[in-house]
């Protein structure tokens, strides 16, 4: 891993997506809960997205919906993003406040082994995605997503903040 990351909500037009789609959970949802995994496959490369309408690439992930499980919006989201399917046991590996989304917002983060089942085809919501050994991550991997991986590998202590 290099580099410090991109920070994720830095331009004016990012800020605003954010903040609309914030004001519109706040009406649907009493507090926003989110899934977001580190997804290895056999060769313990992780799946990484670039989505259409932030900077940067992220662990794939997503909320969690009125009615839905934390692990059937991860299994949901994982085959949405990435065409990915859990090999394994799924391990949750800690919980976030996300401060800097809003101050409702929490993440559950897991780490899983994944098999694709077929490429993942750009559309409005992913822009890229794929496989990356740790030490070529693609270059603005953000600055989250990197701490994430410094905690999966014991080099810093888990944080409580996203």
């Amino acid at each position: 891993m290099s580099g410090e990351g991109v920070p994720e909500i830095r331009s004016w037009r990012t800020r605003i997506v954010v903040w609309l789609l914030h004001r519109v959970f706040m009406l649907t949802r009493g507090m926003t809960l989110g899934v977001r995994a580190a997804c290895f496959d056999a060769e313990g490369r992780i799946f990484l997205v670039r989505h259409t309408y932030v900077p940067g690439w992220y662990m794939p992930g997503g909320g969690v919906e009125r009615g839905e499980t934390v692990l059937d919006a991860l299994r949901k989201e994982l085959r949405e993003e990435g065409n990915l399917e859990i090999r394994g046991e799924i391990a949750l590996f800690h919980a976030y406040y996300n401060r800097n989304a809003s101050r409702r917002d929490h993440v559950l983060f897991y780490r899983v082994t994944v098999e694709q089942t077929k490429p993942r085809a750009p559309d409005r919501e992913i822009a890229e995605s794929g496989f990356f050994t740790l030490d070529a991550l693609p270059e603005e991997t953000t600055a989250a997503t990197l701490r994430r991986l410094r905690e999966l590998k014991d080099e810093v202590k888990r944080a409580d903040y996203w």
